[in-house]
């Protein structure tokens, strides 16, 4: 089934995540309509080679061009309506930069597995429990009600003012009615009384103004303390999970309920500024001794312009309407104070960009950087060996992003700035680099602790394999059960031991080697990923491949298992291998178990693995060559697991003419080992893949015994 097929049968829990992050960077359109042919392209190879990338974007538009072509014969015109502008859409926007392209449906796809693995996976880890507690649920719901709340005082408000507008125009009609009276008229009885109705009058209006002035103080000060508080602890909490989510965890949610929180709230206080202006202006035409407009306006409307600029400082307010513009200008250490390293870049390229709010996608403040590219500041290089060519992996830097934007006469500054990043200056850098990140983003809810690995904090164990958990799940799609993270829990530790009291230092996971091995326990973890990501996908993600199981294990679960019974498992001692075990019994009925030499990037280069699988044969003693394998554990039918998987059928092709003609004998890869006959309990190795298909095999056979066949595969020139 393919990834966008089960995607399709999600929750509406998980389908609303989906939903959430296609736009029109890359419509979901394309990818329901080009599923299969999306899934069987590398994009991520693509983000990183421009030639690849441009052929994969040219490839894509002749795809929607057949797509177009079947639309119309279908005569479906809103749906070719819909393509046509989408394929216009991706070719203006991907058109300077493929590999742009390349980067969001790597990251898109990603995302899917992500989401698929915690669908698969509902039970939560201690640290994913800890980050959404029925505390913040219920944080939430107060903020949501607390928001429509104000939003409905400030309507209430509005007509408020809009009565105490009418009671102003009659009190002044019937004022300036007065004042044309004769003076003398203005002594009797009846214009007594209109005095005494304006008195009262006035006196109503001075109560309706105080009272208005009273409820925008209450909407100014509710607003003040719900952004100070219950909001900014939302955000502060928010930004923790996209710290998580960074490094591969949920983020339950994206920027959507705060932008629409804010929204509302900069919507009414927007309001409270149009009602003050109108009290200003209805002062300007009736005052009077004791008024309350003068007094009180000017401090309200400080407040609300405070609290407007509070709201717009977030970048999370969307009001189209306003079509304000933003000026954004990126800089690299521009704190440089606040880092331990005497490293400094700067950022080459447009760093400085003015965007309005009517050219935005969807409507909402964001800005996109495609040629950022930093290069180290010559004069603070130091010596050479600074410049470039070996950078320390764990100097965290920070990318500033300073905004500036005008609106109703409000000059609004501020600053954000990213999470850490680290500089490397080769793609080999990269898998350490990663590992800085996830500590960071593991130990600190500090975004700004650029010193923080000149003294790195441990962490529990318990979150570690929690979140190396996570990075099964968003880099290859399926995170890891109980059993597996047991068995890393051992590796990293040396020793078994209970996640809840332990921690680990950043020496251990990154630095110190494994004892036994001349490598880092991620050094062997990274390694394991990149080798399911290349080579062994479909099979991971069906959970075809135990993986983290360790020798003494596997004969524990093989041992009383069918004979043929295999399972496959990453090597311990290789970095990115992987072997199979099987277990089978001699003449005397002892139990034998067999391990190959692990397969590598290289091998599997040559052979995938699931034809690996089918072919490989094993040469005993005087028997004919045959293949062991036959269930995987525990009990599946070795085809019912890897058949859809096979590249093709091997060839039975007949034996070559003697007259010549075409008689070339197709060639295959099979692999082969040998088990010699003293061979019991020992592991064996197998040779190299041999280019032999089974029909030359037969064809040797008719000439040459067994023992020959055995003898020549043993030569020193047979692994050549």
């Amino acid at each position: 089934m393919s990834q966008w097929s089960q995607v399709q049968q999600l929750d509406i829990k998980f389908l609303e995540q989906v939903d959430h992050f296609y736009d029109d960077t890359f419509p979901m359109e394309v990818r329901h309509l080009l599923a299969q042919w999306i899934e069987g392209q590398d994009w991520d190879a693509a983000s990183n080679n421009e030639t690849m990338a441009t052929i994969l974007l040219q490839n894509l538009l002749i795809q929607l061009d057949e797509q177009l072509d079947r639309v119309s014969q279908e005569k479906n015109f809103l749906l070719r309506h819909n393509l046509k502008r989408i394929k216009q859409l991706l070719q203006g926007k991907y058109h300077g930069n493929p590999m742009h392209m390349a980067v969001v449906v790597s990251n898109f796809l990603r995302e899917e597995r992500r989401i698929l693995a915690a669908a698969s996976m509902p039970v939560q880890g201690p640290f994913e429990k800890s980050l959404q507690s029925s505390v913040v649920s219920e944080r939430q719901r107060t903020v949501e009600h607390k928001v429509t709340a104000i939003k409905n005082s400030a309507q209430m408000t509005e007509q408020d003012v809009k009565y105490l507008e009418d009671l102003q125009d009659e009190f002044d009609f019937r004022y300036k009615t007065l004042q044309t009276r004769e003076q003398g008229d203005k002594n009797n009885f009846l214009m007594k009384q209109e005095v005494y109705k304006l008195q009262e009058m006035l006196n109503a209006l001075d109560h309706k103004r105080k009272e208005a002035l009273s409820k925008m103080a209450q909407i100014v000060n509710e607003s003040d303390a719900l952004i100070s508080g219950m909001l900014n602890e939302e955000l502060l909490d928010w930004k923790r999970r996209q710290q998580i989510a960074c490094i591969g965890g949920p983020l339950h949610g994206g920027l959507d309920q705060f932008q629409n929180w804010f929204t509302l709230l900069a919507e009414s206080l927007f309001q409270e500024r149009r009602q003050l202006d109108k009290l200003d202006e209805l002062s300007n035409k009736v005052t009077y001794e004791g008024d309350p407009i003068p007094l009180q306006r000017p401090h309200l409307q400080e407040r609300v312009d405070f609290l407007i600029y509070n709201l717009f400082r977030r970048l999370l307010v969307k009001l189209p309407e306003l079509n304000y513009q933003l000026r954004v200008k990126a800089t690299i250490d521009k704190n440089a104070s606040f880092t331990v390293s005497n490293r400094r870049f700067v950022l080459l390229g447009t760093h400085i960009k003015v965007m309005n709010m009517e050219e935005s996608a969807n409507g909402s403040l964001s800005l996109e950087y495609r040629h950022l590219q930093p290069k180290e500041s010559k004069s603070n290089a130091g010596n050479k060996g600074n410049e470039g060519s070996h950078m320390v992996t764990e100097e965290l830097h920070s990318i500033t992003f300073e905004t500036c934007f005008s609106l109703y006469g409000l000059t609004i500054d501020l600053e954000t700035s990213s999470l850490p990043v680290v500089m490397i200056s080769n793609v080999s850098q990269l898998p350490n680099a990663w590992a800085s990140i996830i500590w960071y983003n593991l130990s600190t809810n500090d975004t700004q602790n650029l010193n923080f690995f000149s003294n790195p904090s441990a962490a529990p164990l318990s979150q570690l394999l929690e979140i190396l958990s996570w990075q099964f799940s968003s880099y290859v799609g399926r995170g890891l059960n109980s059993d597996q993270l047991n068995m890393l829990a051992e590796k990293l530790m040396g020793v078994q031991v209970s996640y809840s009291d332990c921690q680990v230092s950043w020496g251990r996971f990154c630095k110190e080697h494994v004892p036994g091995k001349s490598f880092p326990f991620w050094a062997w973890l990274e390694a394991i990923l990149d080798l399911i990501k290349k080579h062994l996908l479909p099979l991971w993600i069906e959970g075809y491949i135990m993986g983290f199981v360790s020798k003494d294990k596997e004969r524990v679960l093989l041992k009383d298992k069918m004979p043929g019974t295999f399972l496959l498992r990453f090597s311990e001692s290789n970095l990115g291998g992987i072997t199979f075990t099987w277990v089978d019994h001699s003449e005397n009925g002892e139990v034998r178990f067999h391990s190959v030499e692990p397969y590598n990037k290289g091998r599997l280069n040559a052979l995938p693995f699931p034809d690996i699988l089918r072919d490989y044969k094993v040469i005993e003693a005087e028997s004919v060559p045959e293949n062991p394998l036959k269930y995987l554990y525990p009990d599946i039918p070795k085809d019912k697991a890897f058949g859809k998987h096979y590249n093709s059928q091997p060839n039975e092709v007949s034996r070559p003419t003697e007259k010549g003609g075409k008689g070339y004998v197709p060639a295959v890869f099979i692999p082969i080992s040998t088990i010699p006959p003293d061979e019991s309990t020992c592991p064996c190795s197998p040779l190299d893949l041999l280019p032999m298909s089974p029909s030359v095999y037969a064809v040797l056979r008719e000439h040459l015994s067994p023992t020959e066949i055995e003898t020549a595969m043993s030569s020193p020139y047979a692994a050549e």
